[in-house]
């Protein structure tokens, strides 16, 4: 059986919570009176209650005291703090204590900073820090502004470490490195819509582009120059060209038995640099050019090459013209072929300490004029298309009209830059024409054109 406790009224000081007990007093404590009742040995949890009232809460003073009015209500943080959102209170705690350390930098090592590379639903410039010490569900979270420069950002990061999760895997870098310096620029680059605008902006025009290209109408291709003509001598080939060279002048070194010319050392100087060319090695390489041409005649155009003196005799009456004088160098009796049957014919012109090209174009109707100083002469074509016409006349009975014919000065062709190779631009001329090319040289081929010249001169075969 329970205890039974007196119903005694107890003092009025034992019911005030507020009372305490004078140490100092000299009155003696009085003792509660219980009943004399037997207790028993095991005493219940009702019984132990009893023993303690039930404290209540003074009473509210009232203030008597001018009042201001609230104009706004509660913010929406401090009308969840009023109602005992004990969480998010210490959220918001925490939030403030973070972005106040990172930015006086006096974030505490052992913190981590986590950049998700890949997570594209953040906002841009949101940064996780994670505090090493707390435990491991614990995040906070710190928006930074993205008017933050990325200096300022890793000035106030550096004693931190960095942990960059890229793809799905997470590695962990010091913020003082350049990489993980890069990582962070990266990272702040791709969350920023300016950026992203320019690259759909980029990739808009690019389209647009493309689809330009396709309408606009395709330029023709430029025919690919083969290596034949830039072929380097051989060891061999160059100490047989120095050889010749160093030969005796008086000595023949070649002779060419279809144009009976003989080159001799003498004559053969001329190719070295700064030489120019004289009429003995003109002439031999231009019938070696249409030896290769009889050689191989489906890999060259059909050509007829004129020696350097056709002109002189076509242009040496009083008149200025005649064509009797040279009437019979083109027979067939003579050439073996019709001279009216060549795509090109070729003419080599001497202006008295100058050598130029013309050419009679029978393939595309024209009468082109070369000249490695970019001169032009007029006569000379109208000469060669009064002589064209004469040729026709002669060894056909026709009467052809050339006046529609175009007279072309070409001014696309590599010039010469200096008083001593204009032989050579001229030779070159005629070999890359009659292979049915673009004059794809300049002035800084032209020493190895002499000694490429000089070993088929020696030869007696252009290649």
């Amino acid at each position: 059986m329970g205890v039974m406790t007196s119903n005694r009224k107890r003092p009025e000081e034992c019911m005030n919570f507020n009372h305490h007990t004078n140490s100092n007093s000299n009155s003696p404590r009085k003792k509660p009176k219980l009943s004399t009742r037997p207790v028993s040995s095991s005493i219940s949890a009702v019984a132990r209650l009893s023993r303690y009232p039930e404290a209540k809460p003074p009473l509210a003073r009232e203030v008597h005291a001018p009042c201001r009015p609230q104009k706004f209500e509660l913010s929406r943080t401090e009308s969840r703090r009023d109602m005992g959102n004990a969480l998010f209170g210490n959220c918001e705690k925490a939030k403030r204590s973070a972005l106040a350390k990172c930015r006086s930098g006096l974030w505490p090592k052992g913190k981590e900073v986590v950049i998700d590379l890949e997570d594209e639903r953040e906002e841009p410039g949101f940064v996780s820090y994670e505090d090493s010490s707390v435990e491991e569900d614990e995040k906070v979270r710190v928006f930074q502004q993205q008017s933050t420069s990325t200096a300022t950002l890793g000035s106030e990061l550096t004693n931190g470490d960095l942990k960059v999760v890229s793809g799905g895997k997470e590695f962990a870098s010091d913020i003082s490195s350049v990489d993980a310096y890069k990582k962070l620029l990266l990272a702040v680059g791709r969350r920023s819509d300016t950026i992203q605008r320019i690259h759909f902006e980029i990739e808009l025009n690019e389209k647009r582009r493309d689809t330009y290209n396709l309408l606009r109408s395709k330029k023709e291709l430029v025919e690919e120059v083969p290596r034949e003509p830039f072929v380097s001598l051989t060891d061999e080939e160059e100490d047989e060209v120095a050889r010749a060279f160093s030969a005796s002048w008086k000595r023949i070194l070649v002779s060419h038995k279809n144009s009976n010319i003989d080159i001799s050392g003498e004559k053969f100087q001329c190719l070295r640099p700064g030489g120019w060319l004289n009429d003995e090695v003109i002439n031999v390489y231009l019938e070696l050019l249409k030896e290769r041409e009889l050689r191989e005649p489906q890999k060259f155009l059909k050509c007829h090459f004129f020696n350097t003196f056709f002109y002189k005799k076509l242009t040496s009456a009083g008149s200025g013209y005649d064509f009797k004088s040279v009437r019979r160098w083109t027979s067939q009796r003579k050439l073996g072929y019709g001279l009216l049957e060549c795509d090109k014919i070729f003419v080599p012109i001497h202006q008295e300490i100058h050598w130029c090209l013309a050419v009679i174009n029978k393939k595309e109707e024209k009468f082109q004029y070369l000249d490695s100083l970019k001169g032009m002469d007029q006569y000379v074509l109208k000469v060669l298309a009064k002589y064209f016409v004469d040729e026709v006349k002669d060894k056909t009975g026709k009467d052809i009209d050339v006046s529609t014919w175009e007279k072309e000065f070409v001014e696309d062709l590599p010039e010469q830059e200096n008083g001593f190779d204009c032989g050579m631009f001229l030779i070159k001329y005629a070999d890359f024409y009659s292979r049915g090319l673009r004059l794809c040289f300049n002035q800084e081929h032209m020493p190895y054109f002499r000694l490429r010249t000089a070993k088929e001169i020696l030869r007696l075969k252009a290649e």
